[in-house]
């Protein structure tokens, strides 16, 4: 096993951990700026106001993306279980 297969690795690891929380991360973003700009329009300055909504978010976004985001964390982690023998090889 090279440096340079193993740093290939952990390239493809950290491009898939980007890829499964981009959704979350995303809608709890669109969420808490919305939120924002409801808070400063109406002078609402409530700090707890934005969590139940970003919360939801989160919630909805994992119901309608975690078939997809299980479906690749498993192919990737299938993917390499498979190749182990030729790791050690």
């Amino acid at each position: 096993m090279t440096p340079e297969f193993v740093i290939q690795i952990g390239q493809e690891a950290l491009l898939l951990t980007v890829m499964l929380a981009a959704p979350i991360l995303l809608s709890a973003l669109a969420i808490g700026l919305f939120i924002g700009v409801f808070q400063a329009a109406t002078q609402i300055q409530e700090m707890t106001l934005s969590f139940i909504p970003k919360l939801g978010a989160v919630v909805i976004t994992l119901m309608l993306a975690g078939p997809w985001m299980i479906r690749i964390l498993m192919e990737f982690t299938v993917r390499l279980i498979e190749s182990i023998p030729s790791y050690l090889g």
